[in-house]
């Protein structure tokens, strides 16, 4: 190694020690030793428990509910400056409140810009994320910004079922960029659910826009949380003659009963990554592993080669 390259170092905030294990073991170097003092009043703080002057340093954390991940890693963040790191890269495989990306009514906050600014402040000098909500939050950092896509997880996956008469279908509008890339590699048909919502997480109608009579549907999304929209989706498309339907989501959330919602619906498998844990277990739910892509793109980041060959779309 050059004496101008800095040693690289992979540390994790406490919930995402699970995938940062992983990530490191690619990566083939240790886990970096991190303390976390507790006081009674639920304030922490965490503690180096090695040297990282002048080190490229990685902080493993996904920043999904509640509100103490982020916090953990702005303190991690912090801490890494203030001991002299030479590059802070926050690897947030699940960036949490990127769904406030705008003001869809008045008096609202934008979470996910302020959530960059806190990143920002706290001393990140690179992030790493995997398909975020919307693609425009690249756009809320000033600083560099790797945007990893799970299709590159998932699309090997897709093509080992060998499926017939293969349609990718979006649950809503939102998604149907993400659907036509899937298509495009997959050279399938795409379907889209058109959804009213009642309010956040309660849909009112859902609509299908395209045939999935006799096909074999995936549907795509970035993320599953209450289950009710992709529940629904595979109900709706099963009634409409469809032989199965799968679904591809990168971050289980799944909160409340989504489990009871998966288990129940005629969806035939869920397919996610890891960058969130399950809570429980499911016979319907797959997990495949993001640590091979993220330690990869970590690898090349510290070694400035170039990562477009990672995109597959």
């Amino acid at each position: 190694m050059s004496h101008l390259e800095p040693e690289a170092k992979i540390f994790a905030c406490s919930q995402s020690v699970y995938l940062a294990e992983k990530i490191a073991a690619e990566y083939g170097i240790p886990l970096g030793k991190v303390t976390m003092s507790h006081y009674s009043d639920g304030e922490f703080q965490p503690s180096y428990e090695e040297s990282i002057r002048g080190l490229r340093v990685f902080i493993v954390c996904s920043t999904f509910p509640n509100s103490d991940n982020l916090m953990e890693l702005l303190l991690m963040i912090d801490a890494a400056k203030r001991a002299s790191a030479r590059h802070i890269t926050a690897v947030i495989p699940y960036f949490g409140w990127a769904r406030q990306d705008r003001k869809d009514k008045p008096r609202v906050p934008i979470g996910a810009k302020l959530t960059a600014k806190l990143l920002e402040t706290a001393g990140a000098t690179r992030v790493m994320t995997m398909d975020l909500h919307a693609d425009q939050i690249q756009g809320f950092f000033e600083k560099p910004v790797d945007h990893l896509f799970a299709s590159t997880i998932f699309l090997p996956y897709v093509k080992s079922l060998g499926l017939d008469n293969l349609t990718i279908a979006s649950p809503d509008m939102g998604g149907s960029k993400r659907a036509y890339a899937y298509s495009k590699f997959l050279e399938s048909d795409v379907v889209i659910c058109y959804k009213q919502r009642k309010e956040a997480n309660i849909i009112d109608t859902m609509e299908l826009i395209g045939e999935v009579k006799g096909k074999n549907v995936i549907l795509v999304d970035d993320m599953i949380d209450t289950g009710g929209t992709l529940a629904k989706a595979a109900d709706l498309m099963m009634e409409k003659g469809a032989l199965s339907v799968r679904a591809i989501c990168t971050h289980a959330i799944l909160s409340g009963d989504a489990y009871e919602k998966i288990e129940k619906s005629k969806l035939l498998e869920l397919i996610v990554t890891d960058s969130i844990p399950l809570k429980r277990e499911s016979k319907k739910i797959r997990v495949l592993s993001c640590a091979p892509l993220f330690a990869e793109v970590m690898h090349m980041v510290h070694h400035n080669n170039s990562i477009s060959g990672k995109f597959i779309m």
